[in-house]
């Protein structure tokens, strides 16, 4: 259940909207990078205060993508750099932060520098960021304290329904967890023996990936990514020009190689990189292609880490 409390945090004035209520007033729809972003951070520390929180869980966070549909441009660590590691170590679903380091989430995210992620604390209080500028706070109380601070900051809190951005949970595309008997089966097949691709996405738009041999298994597993979905494919192969060959015309591609140190590389392709893409894969030990559209991707297995306790919490 959401919060029962939810508000619109603004810096457009409710009587600079039309009928609809779409906003025809001057304020611009970037982030002033000054005093009016710091009154948003001011904001949510007030109402976080207010309804008893000091510490956030990031959820679904994600970074910037084969596409960036922000304002601003995205910049060398999406926004995260001091707060996180540069590999994003501690950046990762479920992970807890304090509301100091929730705040600077907020701000990277105001900014559009590539970050974005939900911040909750279970159904009692959320912290959303939308589009142009919109913050969505949730409540498990009404926060009136931090609402009338939120006006001397200059600000509108507008009592709404709902957050916008609340998780869709009906339908997660995940279901099923990489328990002890998934592993089991993967160890099956590498016993055959035969190798296979291990498709890691730690955080959305952020992918690694492994070939999985029954030698080096229970390295990989250890080291995979908190919460991380995984997708399973079968193994690279070996005879890289007949991929290339094969490449459609008329479709974009995830190209999959293996470098010649044994780094595995991916690339979006289309048939217009293709002559790139031959001098890019110079060396090559094994590739695959595989398609983006859902209806024919068809891996051997496509699952989610569970928590240390077993439970699936994972939201993909």
């Amino acid at each position: 259940m959401p919060p029962s409390f939810a508000h619109q945090i603004t810096k457009y004035n409710p009587a600079d909207r039309d009928e609809r209520g779409h906003y025809n007033g001057a304020e611009d729809t970037v982030s002033d990078h000054g005093p009016v972003e710091a009154a948003y951070l001011e904001a949510i520390a007030a109402f976080a205060q207010e309804s008893g929180i000091d510490q956030l869980e990031i959820r679904e966070p994600e970074v910037t993508g084969f596409v960036n549909f922000g304002l601003e441009a995205p910049v060398d660590g999406h926004g995260l750099a001091g707060l996180f590691p540069p590999d994003l170590t501690g950046y990762y679903d479920g992970a807890k932060v304090s509301v100091p380091v929730a705040q600077e989430l907020v701000r990277a995210m105001l900014r559009d520098q590539g970050a974005w992620c939900r911040l909750e604390q279970q159904d009692t209080f959320t912290v959303h960021v939308g589009w142009d500028q919109y913050v969505y706070v949730g409540s498990d109380q009404p926060c009136e304290a931090a609402v009338a601070r939120t006006r001397e900051l200059g600000l509108f809190a507008e009592p709404i329904t709902a957050s916008p951005y609340a998780a869709d949970l009906e339908e997660p595309e995940v279901t099923q967890a990489a328990d002890e008997d998934f592993w089991e089966r993967v160890r099956a097949e590498l016993s055959s023996p035969q190798t296979l691709l291990l498709e890691e996405i730690y955080l959305r738009n952020a992918t690694r990936w492994h070939r999985l041999t029954e030698n080096n298994l229970d390295a990989v597993r250890a080291a995979l990514g908190p919460r991380a979905l995984l997708t399973l494919w079968p193994d690279l192969t070996p005879d890289v020009d007949a991929v290339l060959a094969a490449l459609p015309e008329d479709e974009s591609v995830d190209f999959v190689w293996e470098e010649p140190n044994g780094t595995i590389r991916h690339v979006m392709v289309d048939e217009t990189d293709l002559r790139q893409l031959t001098t890019l894969m110079a060396g090559a030990r094994a590739a695959c292609a595989l398609p983006l559209v859902l209806d024919e991707r068809h891996p051997l297995f496509h699952v989610a880490l569970p928590d240390s306790d077993g439970v699936l919490r994972a939201r993909w």
